[in-house]
């Protein structure tokens, strides 16, 4: 009834202000254009509207503003329309302005700003209530997962307008899904969104996130964290020695490892071969006292839990016992069980002495042979040097042929 009133009032308001705006038009010359503008209006559920009719160049026509269904709602300052939640918030020649507060979707339509002149001026304000969705809903398939093995999860905005984009991360990594929408029968709209993927040991513990997008909210996100199950990582750390492994010292080997679940049996064994008898293995340590190259070989840590086993190998070889770099004279131990090292620059400086000193000694002989070489003295020519010619100092000679077993010769 209050409604159908303000209808009838508004008419013969505007009917008279239509007569009069006709009998002033035909009294006065014609005026400058007037132009009637408003704004579209985007407005959250719930929230405040504010829709303004401005006018420039009014010659004192009247400013109404209608409803979606061309109810009065202001006419001048005055509301006929029974809804106290449109409110007058500025009433001036240039311009109306209206509050509707606590908006609703059925408060969603055209509005239409009126300014009646010869013919009648209209302009249209769109308002568009937006309703955030509820808050994301975030399932997974599996809550405990191994590494290697495939997943899925999906998030769910319900009951917006517009209809939601759902995102995903995991971590720092954004991820695509596969979103599916339903319009529902109270023209609000459900976004489910679908993601698959491998996970790794990387992956646990690190947080996948479901981010709603949407003009009537922001941050709007939910999150599940990763539970992945792995196999151990084993790493063989050297405690002691730091340098090379010699002859008589000790050896001390750490097996690092980590897994999900935590390993419950580490194993230590040496490659193709047993374990020295007097090695000493307490918990995930390897302790060899007395090395000797007997002991040279692959030692191996084994872990494992219920996911797999993994191993790290460490290549034992031990060097000889490390020359002394002390003078004995500060030793007490020294000759007694020590080995005695020789210097090799002396042992060679030595050689090259004996060598030259051989090679000097075989010149020397050389030469004097030289000079000496075919000196004979003999008895044949034993009184040649009287001979008339060489056939008497033959028969001359002392002892000649008959005496020959007796010839002698001397060589120096």
């Amino acid at each position: 009834m209050a409604n159908a009133r303000s209808g009838s009032l508004a008419t013969i308001l505007f009917l008279f202000m239509s007569s009069a705006a006709l009998h002033k038009g035909a009294a006065q010359d014609p005026v400058v254009s007037q132009n009637l503008v408003t704004d579209n209006v985007t407005v959250v559920e719930g929230e405040m509207a504010i829709i303004s009719c401005r006018v420039k160049n009014n010659d004192d026509s009247v400013i109404q503003l209608l409803n979606p269904n061309r109810q009065t709602i202001y006419f001048r300052d005055m509301r006929p329309l029974k809804d106290s939640r449109f409110q007058l918030v500025n009433f001036s020649d240039n311009e109306l302005r209206v509050s509707l507060s606590n908006v609703s979707l059925s408060d969603e339509g055209r509005y239409v700003c009126q300014l009646y002149t010869d013919p009648p001026q209209e302009a249209y304000a769109e308002i568009t209530v937006l309703i955030p969705p509820g808050n994301p809903i975030i399932e997974a398939r599996d809550e405990v997962l191994s590494e290697g093995n495939e997943t899925e999860m999906t998030c769910t905005a319900m009951s917006s307008k517009p209809a939601a984009i759902i995102r995903w991360m995991k971590g720092d990594k954004e991820l695509p899904g596969k979103p599916k929408v339903e319009l529902t029968y109270d023209k609000m709209y459900t976004v489910t969104s679908r993601l698959t993927f491998t996970v790794n040991k990387e992956d646990d513990g690190v947080p996948v996130i479901c981010i709603v997008d949407h003009p009537a909210v922001k941050d709007f996100q939910a999150q599940k964290y990763l539970e992945v199950q792995y196999k151990p990582e084993v790493k063989i750390v050297v405690e002691f020695p730091q340098g090379l492994t010699r002859e008589g010292e000790n050896l001390e080997l750490s097996c690092k490892f980590r897994g999900k679940p935590e390993p419950q049996r580490v194993n230590w064994l040496k490659v193709d071969d047993d374990v020295p008898s007097h090695a000493v293995i307490t918990g995930a340590d390897l302790y060899i006292e007395n090395l000797n190259k007997s002991y040279n070989g692959t030692y191996r840590c084994v872990a494992s839990n219920s996911i797999g086993e993994a191993y790290d190998d460490y290549t034992l070889y031990v060097y000889d016992t490390a020359p002394s770099t002390e003078p004995a004279a500060h030793d007490s131990r020294a000759g007694e069980g020590a080995p005695r090292t020789v210097d090799h620059a002396v042992i060679g400086g030595v050689v090259a002495v004996v060598v030259f000193a051989m090679l000097c000694l075989l010149i020397v002989l050389g030469r004097y042979f030289a000079r000496h070489k075919g000196t004979y003295f003999t008895h044949e020519a034993k009184g040649a040097d009287d001979a008339a010619d060489a056939d008497t100092a033959i028969i001359n000679a002392e002892g000649g042929h008959t005496n020959s077993d007796e010839k002698k010769e001397y060589y120096i």
